[in-house]
């Protein structure tokens, strides 16, 4: 790949495990352009467990380095890093290794990268120059890296804009190299962001639980003028049927049996145990129960939806498994005062009705860019 090409990223989603969660998550790295198909079948097809995922995809990882395929070993040295436990110190090292193949496997990458001063820490984040259209902020979510999402942020920048592309508090280096657990008060990341860079006008656009705190933090920043939530979350608690929501709401009150059943219930469900694993890791915390009070934080009066005064566009999966549709319906209405909302919806016609449209990224990209460009 030369310098100034963006990533390649393929349309449609393979079938590469039978584990639906794994199969997401190995698309996901196909999707995003780093993994070869034919290296994430060859690793699916040596797993025996959830545990063997690590290791296998390690050294399929240095394999395809030996061989000068390090945008490929890159992708799959993220898998190996994602389903490495948080309290395992390994972790960092795979996270210090990726990291060095994307340096290989995008060799102007490291230039563009830029650390931003942050409480007791610091944000890593990457500056790609456009042609003076405007300046975009990117960001992920619950468990991304955002050198994942690199194919996106350059065809952002092809386009013309200016793009910044940030970890925040709990994401990526933030957490693994500088400690900074995460804060729902998106808002201040956002702000030192801006304030590096001097910029008193910019969009942000936060990518799956990001989209969240995009607009949570949209609500509190006056220099964010346009924003991006691809998809919302709005409230957790609504994708609990109506008519059980108040003995919900009593059972979560219930902390000591909470702790039993979120132990009891990892212990039983392996896609649970990463979730949980992944939630304790971004807080730097060790009870189960503040996994709960992490996802319920995540609320209509967190999000703050009445504050937002800016443009809006909202992208949504029609078959998005982990933020539904029914989550994007509540925060759309609820942006009462947006100065306008756009909605689109993918479909499986496209090739883009999972989360975050992986399986055709390249159409969503251009309805963002067209929504950008309007």
């Amino acid at each position: 790949m030369s310098e100034g090409a963006p990533l390649f990223l393929p349309v449609g989603f393979q079938r590469f495990h039978r584990s639906r969660f794994i199969d997401y998550q190995l698309n996901r790295a196909h999707s995003l352009g780093w993994a070869d198909a034919a290296d994430l079948h060859c690793g699916a097809a040596q797993l025996r467990r959830r545990a063997d995922l690590p290791g296998v995809f390690e050294t399929i990882a240095e394999e395809a380095a030996g061989h000068g395929r390090h945008r490929a070993a890159a992708g799959s040295m993220r898998i190996a890093e994602f389903f490495t436990a948080g309290s395992d110190p390994v972790k960092v090292e795979r996270y210090r290794r990726f990291r060095e193949l994307v340096d290989l496997g995008v060799p102007a990458l490291a230039s563009a990268r830029v650390e931003i001063d942050y409480r007791d820490g610091f944000l890593p984040c990457y500056r790609l120059p456009g042609c003076g259209r405007g300046t975009v902020l990117v960001h992920g979510g619950f468990d991304s890296l955002i050198e994942e999402f690199l194919g996106i942020w350059q065809r952002i920048a092809a386009a013309g804009f200016d793009v910044i592309a940030f970890d925040g508090p709990g994401q990526g280096g933030a957490r693994r190299l500088a400690g900074l657990p995460f804060e729902h008060d998106w808002e201040r990341p956002v702000a030192a962001v801006l304030d590096r860079f001097e910029l008193d006008r910019a969009s942000l656009v936060g990518m799956s639980m990001g989209g969240h705190w995009a607009l949570r933090a949209a609500a509190y920043e006056e220099r964010i003028d346009r924003v991006v939530c691809w998809p919302p979350v709005y409230d957790w608690l609504l994708r609990v049927p109506a008519v059980v929501r108040p003995a919900t709401r009593w059972m979560l009150g219930r902390r000591r049996f909470m702790r039993w059943s979120i132990r009891t219930r990892a212990r039983l469900v392996p896609t649970l145990a990463t979730v949980v694993d992944q939630a304790l890791y971004i807080m730097d915390a060790t009870d189960p129960v503040a996994v709960v009070d992490w996802f319920l934080a995540m609320n209509p009066r967190q999000v703050a939806s009445e504050r937002i005064t800016q443009d809006v566009l909202v992208l949504i999966g029609e078959h998005d498994r982990f933020q539904p549709p029914q989550l994007a319906r509540a925060q759309i209405a609820a942006l009462t005062n947006a100065r306008s909302v756009t909605t689109r919806i993918f479909t499986t016609a496209e090739h883009a009705d999972q989360h975050c449209q992986l399986g055709n990224l390249s159409l969503a990209v251009q309805v963002l860019l067209d929504w950008l460009e309007g």
